[in-house]
């Protein structure tokens, strides 16, 4: 795991590149120690309907427009890197509890929670749950981690991970009240339980919208194609991000303004046609959702949506793999949102996700982001 230097660690652009080795889409082995040769991007504002462009964008020292609107970053071969913890199993994510600690937790696919702390990495887990979580397949384990909007307060946090058997859960846990760096394992609280017919594509990534509901994102339920149609059907939460209230009911109600809320689907869907989130994150600044979708055989994708759009968008798969057909069925491009970005598998392997760079200390790696 490594930084940039001399940056405070909540000013980190975070891509988790060492997580890509743990999504089979594609059969080429990353190299162990640089990053996938895919340049990184600053997002132009998404315009209604979205146009089918390519996005295969040159590495540069400035940023430089390309022809789908999007920007080159600097080359981070230009920068500086230090690594700034070692002796981590497995990460898959990285988060802050926005305590005002400054602490960041990272994820074990074996089942821990871990504390940066003032650079350093703390001996003991912040919690480890590693006798429920099965991790023996690639895309299993312990895959997301967010904390309340109020967790100073209630100490509430929730994780989502794969169980023995292959299964999705999502729960609850809560800090232990006499030590802020130890989580109190007997406070666990199902939240939500998801059957996964196969042992990939389980998504896992979770979030707080700034509307304050708990975000989930769920893969198509694994092999290859989309065999149950999950990406589509509106009655399975497979495929989907999931938008739960956690503070109104326990374990979770339904905001009201779900797009199906009120029928014609499952309730806790909020997006769908998605064929595996494996990250998405909110623009801190502004509220815009960006998903990182793993392709089948030849495309990745980004998918960025405004804070204001409204729920029940349809991502496309497996009508499309990014922005190019795929199930050879009938659909209407008009009721599909095609993604900002996608990059073949000749320029790199699975889309991992991002952060929207927000920190101060590095101006040119803020140059061209819209205010939508």
């Amino acid at each position: 795991m490594s930084e940039l230097s001399n940056l405070r660690p909540l000013s980190l652009l975070i891509v988790l590149i060492t997580l890509a080795t743990l999504i089979s889409s594609c059969s080429a082995k990353l190299p162990q120690q640089e990053p996938v040769s895919v340049a990184p991007t600053l997002l132009q504002a998404p315009t209604r309907p979205a146009t089918p462009q390519s996005t295969s964008v040159p590495q540069t020292a400035s940023p430089e427009p390309s022809p789908n609107g999007a920007q080159t970053l600097p080359d981070p071969a230009q920068t500086i890197w230090r690594e700034i913890a070692s002796g981590l199993e497995k990460p898959t994510d990285i988060t802050s509890a926005g305590d005002g600690s400054g602490r960041l937790f990272v994820l074990e696919q074996v089942g821990r929670v871990r504390i940066l702390q003032n650079g350093q990495l703390l001996p003991g887990p912040f919690l480890d749950i590693s006798t429920l979580v099965g991790s023996d397949a690639s895309e299993r384990g312990l895959l997301g981690l967010a904390f309340h909007p109020q967790y100073a307060q209630n100490g509430f946090f929730f994780v989502n991970y794969t169980d023995k058997d292959g299964n999705t859960h999502l729960a609850r846990f809560q800090v232990s009240a006499q030590d802020p760096n130890l989580a109190d394992s007997a406070s666990r609280l199902e939240v939500l339980f998801v059957q996964q017919p196969y042992a990939n594509h389980n998504g896992g990534s979770l979030a707080f919208g700034p509307d304050g509901f708990l975000y989930a994102g769920l893969g198509d339920g694994g092999s290859g194609g989309d065999p149950l149609g999950a990406g589509q059907s509106l009655n399975t939460l497979l495929g989907k991000i999931l938008r739960l209230d956690v503070d109104s009911a326990s374990p979770y109600a339904i905001p009201a303004d779900n797009p199906f809320a009120a029928g014609g689907g499952l309730a806790e869907i909020w997006a769908y046609g998605l064929r595996n989130p494996w990250k998405f994150t909110f623009d801190r600044a502004n509220g815009d959702l960006y998903v990182a979708d793993v392709g089948q055989n030849q495309w990745e994708e980004i998918n960025v949506t405004t804070a204001d759009a409204p729920g029940g968008l349809n991502y496309g798969w497996n009508l499309m793999e990014s922005m190019h057909d795929f199930s050879g069925d009938y659909y209407d491009p008009a009721t599909l949102v095609l993604p900002q970005v996608e990059y073949s598998h000749a320029e790199g392997c699975s889309v991992t996700g991002g952060q929207v760079y927000r920190g101060e200390l590095l101006p040119d790696w803020q140059r061209g982001l819209p205010v939508w």
